[in-house]
Formats: C-alpha cells, sequence, structure tokens
C-alpha cells in the first residue's frame, strides 16, 4: 500500500498545481524503465568521456569510474526511495519543493530546467563534431560553425517530434536503439584490444598517476563522468508513467548503473591501451583528438570500426537525447507547476498524454545555449554541477519525508537512514572537485531564481521571512560551496589546501544535511 503523500505548507497557487497529474498514462515496464536509464547513459559520454578523463587525470583516471558509479548509486536509491513512494512527473524538481518550500524549490526548478537545455545542447553538439567526420564545415578549430550549430538545431527539432506522439512510441524507439548502442562499444573494446592494446602507454604518458591523484576526483566532474551518468535518472523523472514504480524502479535503475560501470571502466582501460605513444610526447594533457575512438580505430588500420564508430557517434547521442527530451519535458512541466514557469506550461495533451508545451519551451532554451559555448567539454561541466545540486536537495527532501512520515505501511528502502546524508556528502565533495572554473558559472546563475523568489513574496513580509527560513539552509550551502572553491585547492587560490578543503567540504556536508533536514520537518509535519 502507498503511503499517502505528504502536505507541505505551499503558496497558493503552488497548492493549486501539486494535485494528481492528470492525462499522463501509466505505460512504462521494468525493460523499458531499464533501457531508458542505460541508453540515457550511452550517448555523448562513451565518444569523448574516456578522452577527456585520460587527459585531465592520465591513468589515474581508471579510479574516476568506479568513484562516479558508487556515488551514482547512492543518489540513484534516494531518488527510487522518493520515485516508489512519491511518484511524480519530473519529480526531481517538485520532491525539493514539497520538502524545503518555494525557495528551494524555485532554485532546484531553475538548475534543472538549465540541465535539461544544456544536455540537450551538449548532446546535439556531440552528434555535429562526429558527423563532422561525413559532413565537413560543421565542427572547426574546437567549435560548431554556424552551419554545425544549424544542423544541431535541426536534429533537436526532429527530437521533438519524436516525443510529440506519446510515450509508447518513445519507449520502443528507445528500447531497440540501446540494443544497438551496447553492441557498437562493445564490439570497440573487442577490436582495439585485439589489434593494438599496450600497457607501454602507461609510461610513455608519466606512469599510473602522472597529475596526482586528486585529478582522478577531478576528472568526475570535469570531464563529462557525472554527466555521463546523469542519464539513469530519466526513468525516475518519468514515474509517474510506470506501471508498478516500486517494483519495476529499484531493479532498472541499479541494473542499468552496474553495467554502466563496468562498460565505462573497461572503455576507459582500452582507450589508455591503444592511444598511438606518439600521441603522448607532451603528456597526458596534449592529447588532441576531435573524434577519439574513431581517430584511434583509423591509428590502427581499422577503417570498418571507425565507420561503425563514427555512424554510432550519431545514434547513441541522438538516442541519449531522446531520452533527455521525453524526461526534460517531464522535468519543465514540474517546474511549472511548482510556480517557476507559468501555469500555460501545465497542460498535458490529452490524446497523447504529453506536456507538448513543455518540449517546445525546451527546444527553444537548448537552442539559446548552443550559442555561447565552444562544444561538449565545456557544455557538460555546467550540466555536473547544477545535477549534483539536484541530487543533494532530493537527499535532504527523503530524509525529511521520512522522519516526518510516522505511518507504518509506508515503504522503507533498508539502510536509507545513512544513505541519503552519505548521498548528500558525495555529491557536496563532487562539486567541490568540479572545480572553481565551473562552479562560478553554475552557481552564479542560480542567484536569478533567489530574486525570484524575493520579488514573488515581497508584498507579504510574514510569508517571506517563513520561507525565507525554511530554504535558508539551501542559500547557506550555495555560499560556503562557492566560497570553499574560491580558496580550495580545485582551481582557488589554495588558501585551503588538499586534502584540508575536502576534509572542511565534506564536515559542511553534514551539517547542512541535517540543518535541511531539520527544516524540512518543521515544514511537512
Amino acid at each position: 500500500m502507498s503511503a499517502p503523500p505528504l502536505t507541505p505548507v505551499l503558496p497558493k497557487e503552488t497548492r493549486s498545481r501539486a494535485a494528481p497529474e492528470e492525462g499522463l498514462r501509466r505505460e512504462l515496464g521494468r525493460w523499458s524503465l531499464t533501457a531508458i536509464a542505460f541508453g540515457g547513459m550511452i550517448g555523448s559520454g562513451w565518444l569523448f568521456s574516456a578522452y577527456y578523463a585520460a587527459q585531465l587525470a592520465g591513468p589515474a583516471a581508471l579510479l574516476s569510474w568506479p568513484v562516479a558509479g558508487a556515488a551514482m548509486m547512492l543518489v540513484g536509491l534516494v531518488l527510487v526511495q522518493l520515485g516508489a513512494t512519491r511518484p511524480r512527473a519530473g519529480g526531481m524538481v517538485r520532491w525539493p519543493l514539497e520538502a524545503s518550500g518555494p525557495l528551494v524549490g524555485t532554485t532546484i526548478g531553475w538548475a534543472v530546467l538549465l540541465s535539461v537545455a544544456s544536455a540537450l545542447a551538449a548532446e546535439a553538439s556531440a552528434i555535429a563534431q562526429y558527423a563532422g567526420h561525413y559532413v565537413p564545415g560543421l565542427f572547426r578549430d574546437g567549435r560548431l560553425t554556424p552551419r554545425g550549430t544549424a544542423a544541431a538545431v535541426a536534429l533537436l527539432a526532429l527530437l521533438a517530434l519524436l516525443n510529440w506522439f506519446g510515450v509508447r512510441l518513445f519507449a520502443r524507439i528507445t528500447t531497440a536503439l540501446t540494443v544497438f548502442k551496447f553492441g557498437v562499444p562493445l564490439l570497440t573494446i573487442a577490436a582495439l584490444t585485439a589489434s593494438g592494446f599496450d600497457s607501454a602507454t602507461v609510461d610513455a604518458g608519466g606512469g599510473l598517476a602522472p597529475y596526482g591523484w586528486s585529478a582522478a576526483l577531478a576528472a568526475v566532474a570535469g570531464a563529462g563522468i557525472i554527466y555521463t551518468f546523469n542519464g539513469f535518472a530519466a526513468p525516475i523523472e518519468l514515474s509517474a508513467e510506470a506501471r508498478d514504480p516500486r517494483r519495476d524502479l529499484p531493479r532498472a535503475v541499479i541494473t542499468a548503473i552496474v553495467l554502466a560501470i563496468v562498460l565505462y571502466t573497461v572503455l576507459q582501460l582500452v582507450f589508455l591501451g591503444t592511444v598511438p605513444v606518439g600521441q603522448l610526447a607532451g603528456g597526458w594533457h596534449g592529447l588532441n583528438f576531435d573524434s577519439p575512438f574513431g581517430q584511434v580505430a583509423i591509428a590502427l588500420n581499422l577503417g570498418w570500426l571507425a565507420t561503425l564508430i563514427y555512424a554510432d557517434a550519431v545514434l547513441s547521442p541522438t538516442g541519449a537525447a531522446a531520452i533527455f527530451v521525453a524526461s526534460g519535458s517531464r522535468e519543465t512541466y514540474a517546474a511549472a507547476r511548482n510556480g517557476v514557469l507559468p501555469a500555460f506550461f501545465t497542460t498535458v495533451h490529452p490524446a497523447s498524454g504529453v506536456p507538448r508545451r513543455t518540449l517546445v519551451a525546451n527546444f527553444v532554451l537548448a537552442t539559446v545555449f548552443l550559442a555561447p559555448f565552444r562544444g561538449w567539454q565545456e557544455i557538460i561541466g555546467v550540466v555536473g554541477v547544477l545535477s549534483l545540486l539536484t541530487y543533494s536537495a532530493c537527499s535532504v527532501a527523503v530524509s525529511a519525508f521520512r522522519a516526518a512520515d510516522r505511518d507504518p505501511a509506508s515503504w522503507r528502502m533498508r539502510g536509507m537512514r545513512w544513505v541519503a546524508p552519505v548521498s548528500f556528502v558525495v555529491s557536496t565533495e563532487l562539486i567541490h572537485w568540479a572545480g572553481w572554473a565551473h562552479l562560478r558559472v553554475a552557481l552564479p546563475l542560480l542567484l536569478i531564481p533567489v530574486a525570484v523568489f524575493a520579488v514573488r513574496y515581497r508584498r507579504d513580509r510574514h510569508r517571506l521571512t517563513a520561507e525565507l527560513r525554511s530554504g535558508l539552509w539551501f542559500v547557506a550551502y550555495l555560499a560556503v560551496l562557492f566560497a570553499a572553491a574560491a580558496v580550495g585547492s580545485t582551481g582557488g587560490t589554495g588558501v585551503l589546501p588538499a586534502p584540508w578543503d575536502s576534509v572542511a567540504v565534506g564536515a559542511a556536508g553534514l551539517l547542512f544535511h541535517r540543518w535541511g533536514v531539520r527544516s524540512g520537518v518543521r515544514r511537512t509535519r
């Protein structure tokens, strides 16, 4: 029996939008959810992340994938608990609102909007970058050309159209694409290993950890590894359309994350062992590829494999982007229900069961995101930070709900009492390791929703004070993250050196989690 949803103290306009979803159809089963989760993780990440991780950390990047995978497993358990007990379309936007109030809900809603738009832009950018092998003029001097940008926009429009007609069609196409997307990386591993694997590249590049082991942690966010794993959350965002979310969501998410950890760790090992030694004259930092696995295959005289990789370089990101379009439209829909966007975007098309207006809104925002960034790597650093902030807020939400809900029939995942705070601390550390270069861009963007919140409640000082008290922990949390990055060892001034900056950030994370939970319990009881 499902636990009754808790009723937070929400402003009138938000309460009116918190009614159960109407028009969404429960048509997703276990294997559809698994394919969506795994397919979301097999996109542009497999084409680029191993390369950028090697460039940042050298062979120490082998550590990056298990670390990131373990962190995402903790986050996944938190989200599964929430998705199974409180299935919501775009739940990662709505759970923080229910637990922590409009200030946190507005901020997270804005973060998710930016994350969705930038993720779509990243996938489209990756496709155009690899497609430049066949269509010259799409990618030049490390960035998309006007022609490449136009091609990316056309692709985004096609993906929006794919999702236009309903979740069932989308799920069938996604499942078929996932089978192919999984097969090409496996074939790449086998062919490259048989043709050119050489452990001598470790010595040629300066040893196992040429830039220190801390570089492996920096690569988790900076090389797009967290971005690559983010796809696991897609079925949770579609939980309101799952036939049996309590049974199927845990199985789907855990299966998909385990498969991704194994696949990406092996891909990283193969890339490290097949890079031509001549490319390492300037160390791993000196690597320079536009289409890494395709160019390595060509260097090993595997023209047939290069052809297959370049073909998959269009299909894999396209499949992942299709998933992001679907889950992102639900997240934007949820942001509108939270009051971050006008109620106009809460409409679900009755015939298809799809929030079509949010599909259009995300398409427009993603095209805007293509303009200021040079390419894939610049975009995914910001996506990773915004996603981790959302996971942090959800970790607080699950603890607050558990503490406030006294119903013994409520479904409880074993160990959630410690999983949630550990997930929060791990997410906090990963945000810090993303580095000052990314945080100084991502965190100031969140000042916009804080200003929106202040304007909304400017005429009701009593409510403004009450809501500020509920969400103050999150504003302070963002300020501490910003300050720690500025003075820490991850691109800041180094006044707080490693590992003490990480120790301080972890300790602060425990305190902020406790503060956030206490604020949430007061709100939800």
